[in-house]
């Protein structure tokens, strides 16, 4: 399960399927309606949150806007009725964000070579709606890999 911190235009059409997918189960995971994934790392700064199924329906919310925008039709009702906006946003470490980023051109190198070839344009790496930048490390919760470089 991968929940991007970074903002889901970023994401391939495999990636923003995959994200929509993986967000819809972290979402049930939240509610308890499974039995895999409940000590998933990625969940912990949803669990961290005052209300993390209205923090998760913000997060869907943000993707489905994407999918929108593209044209595709996720299904909205599967996170409806859902919080259209979050009183506060969650704290990203600006380390986790610029890892994340390495972490999908890494992706996208093979899958989506166009893709990559437009990100490695970015000279500034915009986050997930939820989430406000802060100075920081890459997140504990993180499986940090070492970073290939690009170029």
């Amino acid at each position: 399960m991968r929940l991007w911190s970074l903002h889901p235009s970023y994401l391939d059409a495999v990636g923003l399927v995959a994200l929509w997918k993986e967000g819809l189960l972290a979402r049930k995971v939240l509610q308890g309606q499974t039995k895999g994934y409940t000590r998933h790392p990625q969940l912990i700064r949803f669990r961290e949150t005052e209300n993390p199924l209205h923090t998760m329906g913000f997060y869907l919310k943000s993707v489905h806007d994407e999918s929108v925008r593209r044209g595709y039709s996720f299904d909205a009702g599967k996170i409806f009725p859902c919080a259209c906006r979050t009183s506060s946003l969650l704290p990203l470490p600006d380390k986790q964000l610029e890892y994340e980023f390495h972490h999908l051109l890494n992706k996208l190198r093979k899958r989506s070579p166009q893709q990559y070839f437009l990100l490695q344009q970015t000279t500034s790496i915009l986050p997930h709606p939820l989430f406000q930048v802060i100075p920081g490390s890459i997140c504990t919760w993180e499986k940090y890999t070492q970073p290939q470089h690009h170029g």
